[in-house]
Parts: structure tokens; C-alpha cells; sequence
């Protein structure tokens, strides 16, 4: 029985692992530069993307502003003009001008 042993075979076999090895870590090498490229290609359009939404939030927070301040220009202008209501009616109903009881074609009959 002259067949070598396991151990005597994995001595003087030249072994392939350094050579699989280095393919492996530059193979990874590879990945990994691969992977931070597109990394760095994702984040800078991300950045970009982000940049440009904040823009635009920033333009419709302005036109908001505006928005608020002309209606709060109109509800003004509508609270004058009931005030001014309000102050012409208020003396016809001190003096009972606004009889709810007559119909108004008795006071038309009524008109000098």
C-alpha cells in the first residue's frame, strides 16, 4: 500500500488558495468600489432632489403668506362693511321704522 496519505497529498499539492484568495479580496475590491460609486451617485441625486423640494416648499410658503394676508384683507373689508351695516340699520329699529308686524305695502300706502 503504497498511496500517500491525505496529509502527505495536501503537502505537495501546490495549494490553489492564495491565487482564490486574491481573486476573492479583488473581486471584492471590485464590489466594493462598485458600491460606492453608486452610493455617492444615489446621495448626490438625493441632495439634489432634496435641495430642489426645499425650493419649492420655500416658494409655496411664500405664496401662502401672500394667500393669508389678502384674505385676511377681504375678511376686513367684509367686517366694514357690516359695521357700516350695522350702524345704518341700528337707529331704524331704536325708532320702530322696522315694524315686523305691518307688511311693507301698508306703510307704502302710507308714503306721502
Amino acid at each position: 500500500m503504497n498511496s500517500p496519505t491525505p496529509e502527505k497529498v495536501r503537502e505537495e499539492t501546490p495549494s490553489a488558495k492564495p491565487a482564490l484568495d486574491s481573486a476573492v479580496i479583488a473581486e471584492g475590491e471590485t464590489n466594493v468600489e462598485r458600491i460606492r460609486s453608486s452610493i455617492a451617485r444615489l446621495t448626490s441625486n438625493s441632495v439634489d432632489d432634496l435641495e430642489k423640494l426645499t425650493s419649492e416648499l420655500e416658494q409655496f410658503l411664500e405664496l401662502l403668506k401672500s394667500e393669508v394676508g389678502r384674505v385676511q384683507q377681504e375678511i376686513g373689508s367684509a367686517l366694514s362693511g357690516i359695521g357700516i351695516i350695522i350702524e345704518t340699520i341700528a337707529p331704524w329699529k331704536t325708532t320702530g321704522a322696522l315694524d315686523t308686524g305691518s307688511s311693507g305695502r301698508e306703510k307704502l300706502k302710507r308714503w306721502p
